[in-house]
């Protein structure tokens, strides 16, 4: 029932943008609660590169004074990985194309966090 409703919010968010492909929530120890991704997208991998970043993310913001890590943009070649809490043990990432619209993307995903911090 929960992953249900959280799916139906990642759909929700990927719904609001052509430019996203993938989302997922996701705890903040690797493991999957939820995910709409592509086929040639691994969910064990996806888990397991998130809790890696994050646990990157947090110790360079604190390391660096930059005080408690809100957010974590990745931005390649060929587009953005974006990670934000979605409460104390959650994140939600998304994959977007790199024509996206990060403001955009930014809002629409801080919308979708806040609703899945409220489900979880």
């Amino acid at each position: 029932m929960r992953e249900e409703m959280l799916k139906a919010t990642l759909s929700k968010l990927n719904g609001t943008s052509a430019e996203i492909e993938a989302s997922a929530v996701i705890s903040t120890d690797g493991l999957i609660m939820a995910a709409l991704l592509p086929s040639s997208m691994d969910e064990d991998r996806v888990g397991a590169m998130a809790a890696a970043m994050l646990s990157l993310g947090e110790r360079t913001s604190d390391e660096l004074g930059r005080g408690e890590l809100e957010q974590v943009l990745i931005k390649g070649r060929n587009g953005y990985v974006v990670m934000t809490h979605a409460g104390p043990d959650t994140v939600v990432s998304v994959v977007a194309k790199s024509t996206a619209k990060l403001g955009l993307i930014f809002l629409d995903l801080k919308r979708a966090a806040e609703e899945i911090e409220k489900l979880i």
